[in-house]
């Protein structure tokens, strides 16, 4: 990797995290309504997994998704204005925080209903399996998500049918406030991915580098037509499951445990180790990241509202050659 690569790495997951910082903030002065999932501690997931695709490639996610859309390239202040409903956002301020997507950039969501985007991942692959297009779906999702109808299914189908798909488990060691053993019969989430034939790895998601590498290895495996995989990344949020968790099934002892060995500290200091930057060079990553915020929920203040008529737009397809 060149020097610029390790620094844009370094500035999306600093980014990621003084966005959900000020999401935070901005949803205990009522700013953000609904629900509000911060991805803190989980940046270089999606930071490794998102520089490791191609353009063609797809995205799709469940409801933890700011960093994934901060990261395919959605400007920080759109998706801050999205987050507090305003029609400059993503999604026009009608998606709000589980619900960032763009289309032109093959990013689908955002869902708020757990497991339930798996099923139209196998749909994205097989439209590119049918079309032999040169693509990968890449479905991210947590691990409780693995406990359901939806995950089974969706699995099941893409081994069966061969598709371009890399399912990723977000193994955050948490569904809601469960842990996994509590919740699947089985020890390992990778085992599930076993049940089915298919090929299944593991990565330690507070490592960016370790997860860009891994995730590079197994979309060129797919891409040469070897079928769907499966990768489970280890990793640890530091915030509640949503904004209204009061955090009952987890000693503060536990987090502040994943909190020294974080992905962005860890990051820093490699960082430093290898002298791809010096000490100046990355407080002014941190603070350029701090003024992009700051700018972007200036951007979302000054943005306005949806319009009424706004409700009834892309309800349904126009079909264009009928009229």
């Amino acid at each position: 990797m060149e020097k610029s690569e390790h620094l844009e790495l370094y500035r999306q997951m600093v980014l990621i995290r003084r966005l959900e910082e000020t999401a935070a903030e901005l949803y205990q002065k009522g700013e953000i309504g609904g629900f509000l999932h911060l991805y803190i501690g989980q940046e270089a997931v999606s930071t490794g997994i998102i520089a490791a695709r191609q353009p063609q490639d797809h995205v799709i996610t469940a409801y933890r998704d700011h960093g994934v859309a901060i990261n395919v390239g959605i400007p920080s202040k759109v998706v801050m204005a999205e987050l507090l409903g305003k029609a400059t956002g993503c999604s026009g301020g009608k998606g709000g925080s589980m619900h960032m997507a763009d289309v032109k950039k093959h990013f689908w969501g955002g869902h708020a209903i757990v497991g339930a985007h798996m099923p139209i991942a196998t749909g994205l692959a097989l439209a590119d399996h049918m079309e032999k297009r040169n693509a990968v779906t890449i479905c991210m999702f947590g691990e409780g998500a693995t406990n359901i109808g939806f995950f089974h299914e969706a699995v099941n189908m893409s081994k069966t049918w061969g598709l371009p798909v890399l399912w990723v488990c977000e193994n955050n060691r948490y569904g809601m406030g469960t842990s996994p053993e509590r919740a699947s019969a089985v020890s390992e989430i990778i085992q599930k991915a076993c049940g089915y034939g298919m090929r299944a790895y593991d990565v330690d998601g507070m490592d960016v580098i370790a997860v860009k590498n891994m995730v590079s290895e197994r979309l060129e495996d797919i891409r040469a037509g070897n079928g769907p995989q499966f990768l489970e990344v280890c990793t640890y949020r530091f915030r509640g499951h949503s904004m209204g968790d009061p955090e009952r099934y987890r000693t503060k002892e536990e987090v502040q445990k994943f909190i020294e060995k974080g992905p962005i500290d860890n990051y820093r200091k490699f960082l430093l180790a290898e002298h791809i930057s010096d000490e100046a060079g990355l407080v002014e990553i941190e603070k350029q990241a701090a003024d992009e915020i700051v700018a972007g929920v200036k951007f979302a203040h000054e943005s306005p509202e949806p319009e009424d008529e706004a409700l009834f737009e892309n309800i349904y397809v126009e079909d264009v050659e009928r009229g």
